[in-house]
């Protein structure tokens, strides 16, 4: 007999894993797909940080810690928050987990209840929702467009609650749409918040310093609603850690608590050289974090400037992250040898199999209208998809 709990069997696949899978599938076959799937820089792990992580092995870093991580990381972590972010987050008021999906996950499991609403801006990151149903919760997703930059407004956050929403969910730097909120946008949000004091407020921050129009504005920042924020934030992406996973939240000394209790009983801590590792991250030299953004920076408009070229796409300029979320919807009823594509499932099929581009469909983001490409790859492999992407369109009809 083969049956899964109803929770598993709620859970949709990862559409990023998905079509990241059959990429390799058809890589492995010989065939050169360029891969614009997968959420994390194209660059190595900053050779400081690599000489920690082996310094931690030669030293025997090898036993279990403190659920929440080590003393020492912990301090660096609240020392970060209070050097770049200007926000007091004690050491007690840290957990570190296997990634920023663990401690997103840890932070959902540990406030919702079955029932609860979570309150999603669209398009979102594909495993927010599904974590919201992992907790039983119900999720309320705001829709939006790419005239408005993917960005909520004020009103639509207040005609979203009710006397259910227990949460809201927000993610600036966003993954998939590269928007981010200015401190007056962020503001504004709080100023709806404020008049909800039951609402407690998740803030995934792991693309901060991945940012091209000036300094990261946290929702933390503001006194009025601190106590009911959950900061996300991790080492994967500003450092090329991914394969790290060490991710941290800070929020309230009794919801960190409750955090922690929740991971004792699931993994313990995270994996001890690894945490060494972020430890040289955090308190190391800081110039490949620029170096890093930089480069992302010139990539952004390198695509942004060739898909702004081709005739039926409709796209904003991502301010930060690695993604462009270009609106495809008026290819839908065209085909191409009698396959006509529906939706953005049918367009990512079409461009693998056709242009040999792995992209995402917006369906698992929220948004079918588009699709997402990650720029966190070379120029050179950029460019070519960028070719690719403008012939295989134009022979849609």
């Amino acid at each position: 007999m083969e049956q899964v709990s109803y929770r598993v069997a709620a859970l949709s696949e990862s559409s990023t894993i998905a079509m990241n899978t059959k990429t390799k599938e058809l890589q492995a076959q010989g065939i050169d797909v360029i891969n614009l799937t997968v959420g994390e820089p194209d660059f190595y792990t900053p050779q400081h940080i690599k000489e920690a992580a082996k310094k931690a092995v030669d030293d025997n870093y090898s036993f279990y810690t403190n659920v929440a991580g080590y003393p020492e990381l912990l301090e660096a972590i609240s020392k970060k928050l209070k050097r770049e972010n200007n926000l007091d987050y004690a050491p007690n008021q840290i957990i570190v987990s296997n990634g920023a999906k663990h401690s997103l996950a840890n932070a959902i499991l540990t406030l919702i209840n079955k029932g609860d609403e979570v309150i999603i801006p669209a398009p979102y990151w594909v495993s927010y929702s599904e974590l919201v149903k992992l907790a039983e919760g119900t999720n309320v997703i705001i829709e939006t467009e790419v005239e408005s930059d993917f960005k909520i407004t004020p009103e639509q956050l207040e005609k979203a609650i009710t006397s259910k929403t227990k949460a809201f969910l927000l993610c600036s730097p966003s993954n998939p749409t590269g928007s981010v909120y200015t401190r007056d946008e962020l503001k504004a949000l709080v100023d709806v918040l404020v008049k909800h004091p039951n609402i407690f407020i998740i803030t995934d921050e792991i693309y901060e310093h991945i940012n091209f129009i000036g300094g990261h504005q946290s929702i933390a920042q503001f006194p009025e609603i601190k106590e009911r924020v959950v900061l996300i934030n991790g080492v994967s992406k500003s450092y090329a850690m991914t394969g790290y996973r060490i991710g941290y939240m800070a929020a309230a000394s009794w919801i960190a608590k409750a955090c922690n209790k929740l991971q004792g009983q699931m993994t313990t801590n995270a994996s001890t050289i690894a945490q060494r590792a972020a430890i040289a991250a955090l308190n190391g030299d800081q110039s490949c974090v620029e170096e890093f953004r930089s480069a992302f920076e010139r990539r952004r408009n390198l695509v942004y400037d060739a898909i702004s070229k081709i005739k039926g796409i409709k796209c904003s300029k991502p301010a930060g992250a690695f993604y462009v979320f270009p609106d495809v919807s008026s290819f839908y009823g065209k085909s191409f040898e009698g396959k006509v594509i529906k939706n953005s499932d049918d367009m990512s099929m079409y461009l693998l199999e056709k242009a040999f581009i792995a992209t995402v469909p917006g369906s698992g983001f929220g948004n079918d209208k588009c699709i997402r490409l990650s720029f966190a790859t070379s120029d050179e492999k950029l460019k070519l998809a960028m070719n690719r992407l403008k012939e295989a369109l134009e022979q849609l009809k």
